[in-house]
């Protein structure tokens, strides 16, 4: 069997070695561009897990690295002088340059042929090899060449970067922030060996453009850098090797193999270096092709489906986790705002894989200070309670927690009006330890529903059916239920879900929109709105408000999301009209900015009033980040006290992704830039994500959906894991029927919970500090 390596960096060689060992007779050739004493870079990253796989399948080359590397377990995040410790973290550091020094010697002892000074234009010289690896980098020439057969993608970032090292040393992975008049910057360093470190700098690039750097002019920028990092450099030097700025390209492939080449490192996937290194990627992925080259050998087709099962899963997974990091760092500037405390929490947590209780078993006094920090802003005495159970106040309306009831529409009302069913799915759940109940939409009019089954609050029966609720959910619980009032527009009078899904009833309704857009092929064109339209609608809005209150919600939430009827309005992509309701966000914003303000001088002004917008319609051409902050700020400014932040559903071609509390980076961007409280909601499933959410400052209240559905006893099983006020446990405000439970769930909740973190300590890899 022949194989051919182009490029000799860690991916390419490690393969070579693991690949060599498994089959000797195999004859494999590196070629790589550069001198075998070449390197590019100061320090490469490897985790205790990646470094425990390194032990099991090649301990040779694993003692040589375990033997060059500068080993941390602390983590510091420092920001203008100020410095917090995260232990637990187990990383090392080791040179680039040693790191394939010693590959090299593996690859050598093993029998690989290496070529350097070897640069490969035409791979066609290799037309006899059965294998040609394709491990030749970031600005992979042959990844190039064949790139519609790998179906190549690459986005280039906006944060600039730049790679240089330090003779300063250091004694922990640390993040340094500062702040400067051009904006925000941050140092990304470690020690790879004694004497020397890494330093990353990073800013954005409206920052970069202010502070006149150029992208190649490397004294100039020593200088610069050197100025604002002064403190931290403490007199050490910069040390540059072709360190120019950059811009970080996000490589995809769809496919990872075309033909007899396959793809590896960089040349296939990139992940950005604040999640973790692309070495330690590339190095990981080289495991994988070797164990698909040994298990099928010449049956080149199946080694490649093997490699792409192995490992596309998981390096997507990476790639989403680094997108969001990288995501978060281009926002610096809107975080660095936060407390400190909360500011370092957010560091450990922006890319939503290490949470609250992740840290807290790595370092328990870190997540402590951060609470702490937490109460202490809330004004709560005491400062380790769990951030989701400490009150929030909208007005005068005082919520117990932090955990909201979601909109989800039950379709179970007849004519509008709300039954025994709604009185046991709102009930059940309110007696369950919800904080905020929001109603499923409920219409101004009955063709303002969004199905038959749809409740409305339009006449004085339903007004009587609505108080129901609200008086048994005030009279044995604790919670506050607010109605989330709307018109479905365009997307009204669709059957049932399980009859079909947005598929219109044979008898609609006539429908109408901002402008004559139909949601889907099924639907019949909505009538663009008139002026008269608009204000028999908003004299509708007032009428629910009104009847809202008699019915004694504490609470009004405005739909205008979802492309529904006051958000058909909003976005670009369903309102295309050229009047004065048209064309800029102004424009679009005045209609249900009309209906909002009359609504809100028609409520009781004690009582708190959110609106649900569409932060993202996960469309082309869709509403803009600047869009989002524009109405957001209207609607603040009009008296809303919360935003209640969704995204999409505004079209049906949607292409959302999806993934574990989603659509809390939209919610961040509303509270932070904005500045007004922000509810979020989004696959959030558990109290951890919850606490994570809230301490991050991405939102003020978390709302749960399905997770609720199946579980009306979220909160108390919850609280139960939490130990919330175990020493006062009457205090929970739980109906007396049920209080005797409280004995039984809270030892039970609590040896759960002991027994988790048990198993998440022993899964933890071993440490390989020498």
């Amino acid at each position: 069997m022949k194989i051919t390596v182009v490029g000799g960096g860690p991916g390419g060689l490690y393969f070579s070695i693991l690949t060599k060992k498994a089959i000797p007779d195999c004859d494999i050739t590196v070629y790589e561009r550069n001198k075998a004493d070449d390197a590019f870079g100061f320090g490469v990253v490897f985790s205790d897990e990646t470094l425990s796989e390194f032990l099991t399948r090649d301990p040779k080359s694993y003692d040589l690295i375990r033997n060059r590397f500068a080993y941390w377990d602390e983590l510091d995040v420092a920001r203008n002088g100020e410095k917090v410790r995260i232990t637990g973290n187990g990383f090392c550091g080791c040179s680039r340059k040693t790191l394939l020094q010693l590959l090299q010697q593996r690859c050598l002892e093993e029998g690989v042929n290496l070529k350097f000074e070897a640069n490969v234009d035409d791979i066609s010289q290799f037309k006899d090899s059965d294998i040609i690896v394709a491990a030749d980098g970031i600005n992979s020439a042959i990844r190039e060449q064949f790139a519609d057969d790998f179906g190549t993608d690459i986005e280039l970032q906006s944060n600039r970067f730049i790679w240089m090292g330090s003779t300063k040393p250091l004694d922990a992975f640390t993040y340094f922030f500062r702040e400067t008049p051009h904006g925000t910057f941050v140092a990304h360093t470690y020690q790879y060996e004694e004497g020397m470190s890494t330093w990353i700098f990073e800013t954005t690039d409206e920052t970069w453009n202010k502070a006149g750097f150029s992208v190649t002019d490397e004294q100039d920028t020593i200088n610069k850098i050197s100025e604002i990092f002064k403190e931290e450099l403490d007199g050490h030097p910069l040390i540059t090797n072709r360190s120019h700025w950059r811009q970080f390209p996000v490589i995809t492939n769809k496919k990872w193999s075309a033909a007899n080449i396959v793809l590896l490192g960089d040349s296939k996937a990139t992940a950005h270096y604040s999640i973790g290194s692309g070495t330690k990627l590339a190095m990981e992925c080289a495991i994988a092709l070797a164990d698909s080259v040994i298990k099928h050998k010449t049956d080149i087709k199946a080694v490649f489906e093997n490699y792409e099962k192995l490992r596309r899963n998981r390096v997507e997974v990476i790639q989403h986790a680094a997108n969001v990091s990288l995501e978060w760092f281009q926002n610096m500037d809107r975080h660095i705002q936060h407390d400190f405390m909360q500011f370092a929490f957010s560091v450990m947590t922006r890319a939503k894989k290490v949470t609250f209780e992740n840290l807290a078993l790595r370092d328990p006094s870190f997540p402590k200070k951060v609470l702490a920090e937490f109460n202490t802003n809330a004004g709560n005495e005491n400062l380790l309670t769990s951030p989701a159970f400490t009150p929030y106040k909208l007005r005068n309306v005082k919520l117990e927690n932090r955990i909201v009831m979601s909109p989800m529409e039950q379709y179970s009302a007849v004519d509008g009006l709300v039954n025994d069913w709604h009185l046991m799915h709102y009930g059940s759940r309110a007696v369950g330890g919800i904080g905020l109940i929001l109603t499923e939409a409920t219409a101004i009019s009955p063709t303002g529903r969004i199905t038959l089954g749809c409740p409305g609050i339009w006449n004085n029966e339903q007004v009587e059916a609505w108080e129901r609720v609200t008086d048994f959910i005030h009279l044995n619980s604790s919670a506050k239920i607010g109605i989330q009032i709307g018109h479905s527009g365009r997307k009204g009078a669709v059957k049932f879900p399980w009859e079909g899904n947005n598929e219109p009833l044979d008898n609609a309704w006539g429908l109408m929109s901002a402008s004559p857009v139909p949601f889907n092929d099924k639907m019949a064109v909505p009538a663009e709105m008139t002026q008269e339209d608009m204000d028999i609608i908003t004299s509708e809005f007032v009428t629910a408000t009104q009847n809202a209150d008699k019915a004694g919600f504490d609470m009004i939430e405005l739909q205008a999301h979802h492309g529904f009827l006051l958000a058909s309005f909003l976005s670009p992509l369903t309102n295309t009209r050229t009047d004065e309701f048209g064309g800029s966000v102004e424009n679009r914003l005045k209609f249900p900015i009309k209906v909002f303000t009359e609504m809100r001088a028609a409520f009781n002004s004690g009582k708190p009033m959110s609106v649900r917008i569409s932060a993202c319609d996960w469309a082309e051409n869709g509403i803009t980040e600047a869009d989002v902050i524009a109405v957001s700020k209207a609607f603040k400014d009009a008296g809303a006290d919360i935003i209640n932040v969704s995204t999409g559903l505004t079209v049906a071609n949607q292409k959302p992704v999806v993934g574990r509390m989603w659509q809390t980076p939209f919610s961040d961007l509303v509270r932070n830039t904005v500045h007004i409280p922000t509810i979020t909601a989004g696959y959030i499933q558990d109290i951890d994500q919850i606490n994570t959410i809230l301490l991050n400052g991405r939102a003020d209240l978390v709302a749960l959906g399905k997770t609720l559905l199946l579980d009306p006893s979220f909160v108390r099983n919850a609280q139960a894991y939490e130990q919330h006020k175990a020493d006062n446990l009457e205090d929970l405000g739980i109906p007396k029927p049920y209080s005797f439970a409280t004995s039984h769930l809270y030892p039970y909740r609590g040896g759960e919970r002991k027994m988790l973190e048990g198993m998440k300590k022993a899964l933890k890899p071993l440490t390989h500090k020498k």
